[in-house]
């Protein structure tokens, strides 16, 4: 989105800007959390954050997932019944740049995970494929808009 306004030298000038909106997530109709997003995608990002807080496991029948742009909501609807209220009471809120939330055993289950290093070896570079074809979009549209995006943000952010 383009915006217009003024420089420091009283000048009118347009700036382009990401425009985030806010989006609430609804698990089985008990609202989980309202986050911000650019808007692509929002039923991908609801599944993507639930599994990342261990809302929904991989076994879980995601049987809906409806998104309302003008109430700016996304439910998702699973066969199992599910009832994280006690889960959402405690939130940490983790640094960086998005100032993200977490919530309740997320942060315990880090201890008890062990990654098996026997026989385990790479090199940096095969990471580094990994993580370009991880995160280059698939179609043209996609990628024309996250290297506009990724402009836009190294004038913002430090990445």
């Amino acid at each position: 989105q383009t915006v217009t306004g003024i420089d420091q030298e009283g000048r009118r000038v347009e700036a382009a800007i990401v425009h985030e909106r806010p989006l609430t997530l609804f698990l089985n109709g008990q609202e989980i959390v309202t986050m911000m997003t650019i808007g692509d995608y929002p039923d991908y990002l609801a599944i993507g954050y639930l599994l990342n807080q261990n809302m929904l496991r991989a076994d879980d029948e995601i049987v809906a997932v409806e998104h309302d742009e003008d109430l700016q909501l996304v439910i998702v609807r699973t066969a199992r019944a599910t009832d994280y209220e006690a889960k959402l009471k405690k939130k940490v809120r983790t640094s960086g740049c998005a100032q993200g939330t977490v919530f309740g055993d997320l942060m315990e289950s880090f201890s008890s995970v062990r990654l098996d290093t026997d026989g385990v070896s790479f090199w940096v570079e095969s990471v580094e494929d990994l993580l370009a074809t991880l995160t280059v979009p698939r179609r043209a549209k996609d990628r024309e808009r996250v290297v506009r995006l990724r402009a836009i943000q190294r004038g913002v952010r430090a990445d």
